[in-house]
């Protein structure tokens, strides 16, 4: 629906509404009854007059009198994203506040509802949301091996296929989750055991992730609540673990 709506707008833009002048407390309100969902913030972007305006995990822009917007391609369906640039700083600065916005408190994760891998002293901390079919998830479980000193938090997160979700309560009931997971992911060996244990654990991961806005995997959280979806280099991850060292 939210979609849909902010397609809507792509082609018409906003009605000019009664509202000279209009502060950040008018626009939210004003933005929320014209696109039916909450507005979780609205400020001064800093730019060109125009408002940052957050809601249901995306960023988009309106000026003072909501006469238009500026707003992503994957609100629309477009290859062509809309993103604000700074041009001095020659930063991103739709981005940055993204990654502000969507950080995750790590300390706040459930960790009790993830597969603990430890290697190492265990000190550096790294959480993942994964699909057991997701393919670059597996790429990705066979470069975490090579990580050292860490300690990896992997929520099972099956969303691509029903077989997703009986794989991940077959390897959430093994008696060993963790040689369970990485038998699957990087030697191939599919579960075999029961999937009727208590398995509450991977419904709660998919209410949570849904609430995150997570909607592809893999998806890492860093320490830092930094989150980065999608395929992400060996080194990268090194580079954004180093700080924890």
């Amino acid at each position: 629906m939210f979609k849909k709506t902010m397609a809507a707008l792509a082609v018409s833009l906003l009605a000019p509404l009664a509202l000279a002048q209009a502060g950040e407390a008018d626009i939210q309100k004003g933005m929320e009854a014209r696109l039916g969902v909450k507005v979780e913030s609205v400020t001064k972007a800093g730019y060109l007059g125009l408002y940052e305006v957050y809601a249901d995990g995306h960023i988009f822009y309106t000026d003072e009198q909501m006469t238009a917007v500026l707003i992503g391609g994957d609100l629309v369906r477009s290859q062509n994203a809309v993103n604000l640039i700074d041009l001095k700083a020659n930063r991103n600065v739709t981005d940055a506040r993204l990654r502000k916005l969507q950080a995750i408190n790590f300390a706040e994760l459930p960790l009790d509802r993830a597969i603990k891998q430890v290697r190492g002293d265990g000190k550096r901390v790294l959480a993942s949301f994964e699909d057991p079919n997701c393919g670059y998830c597996k790429r990705l479980a066979k470069d975490l091996q090579k990580l050292k000193n860490v300690t990896v938090y992997t929520f099972l997160y099956p969303i691509l296929s029903e077989d997703s979700v009986k794989k991940s309560k077959q390897i959430w009931c093994a008696s060993d989750r963790a040689k369970a997971w990485s038998d699957w992911m990087i030697d191939g060996v599919a579960p075999s055991g029961r999937d009727d244990c208590d398995t509450t654990a991977i419904t709660k991961n998919q209410e949570f992730g849904r609430k995150l806005n997570i909607t592809g995997t893999p998806t890492l959280i860093f320490a830092d609540g930094e989150r980065v979806p999608g395929a992400v280099p060996l080194k990268v991850i090194e580079q954004k673990l180093s700080p924890a060292k």
